[in-house]
């Protein structure tokens, strides 16, 4: 599961670009936490921590404010600079224990597949629901001696207790495919053949 990463975070009443600027300047980085029924707050929160703490998909934090009682908070929105990457600005939602939450979880591919072949993924990761404190890291997928033609669906891919799909479990993560090479071979000799019965099927008419 996710682990829960503490931030202190400062009360932000200062607002604008060059308010932003002076709070990135001091190594710090404005955000706004949203939460449905309760006014947006607006806090500044530590640079280094933060970009660490970011690296982690589904980060849950507890965003912690003086004189405040602890505040679970989910990334929403990360806006990095287009250049140096860094972060300039974060959304987060307001999340509470026991209640469960829409995410997207990614997908590790584990194991290798039978011979020669080519793993074409199609999903890097899946929509499932799951409690806010509870929700899982990544799910791992295992592609150990599958073969050309084999298929993982989403609706494949092994939940933990709790956590339910909250996606189209028909649609295709990754596929067993012949390698591209051996693919066109195949292909020019069906046409071959194909060619061989239309000349021999003109021949019988004569």
């Amino acid at each position: 599961m996710v682990d829960t990463i503490k931030l202190d975070a400062e009360p932000r009443e200062e607002f604008g670009k060059g308010a932003a600027r002076r709070i990135r300047r001091a190594n710090k980085v404005p955000a706004v936490l949203y939460a449905n029924g309760h006014e947006p707050l607006h806090v500044t929160l530590p640079g280094h921590k933060t970009m660490l703490a970011l690296r982690q998909a589904n980060a849950l934090l507890s965003i912690q404010r003086p004189g405040a009682p602890e505040q679970l908070a989910l990334p929403k929105q990360v806006q990095r600079h287009p250049v140096t990457n860094s972060i300039e600005h974060v959304d987060l939602l307001m999340v509470f224990r026991g209640e469960r939450v829409s995410v997207q979880i990614p997908v590790v591919v584990v194991g290798e597949p039978e011979g020669d072949v080519l793993v074409n993924t199609e999903r890097t990761e899946i929509t499932v629901e799951a409690e806010a404190t509870s929700i899982p890291a990544y799910f791992e997928v295992s592609i150990a001696g599958l073969e050309v033609g084999a298929q993982i669906l989403v609706g494949d891919v092994a939940l933990p207790e709790g956590v339910t799909l909250d996606d189209d479990a028909e649609a295709l993560v990754l596929s067993i495919n012949a390698p591209v090479a051996v693919e066109e071979t195949l292909e020019s000799a069906e046409d071959e053949e194909g060619a061989d019965e239309d000349a021999g099927e003109g021949d019988s008419e004569e």
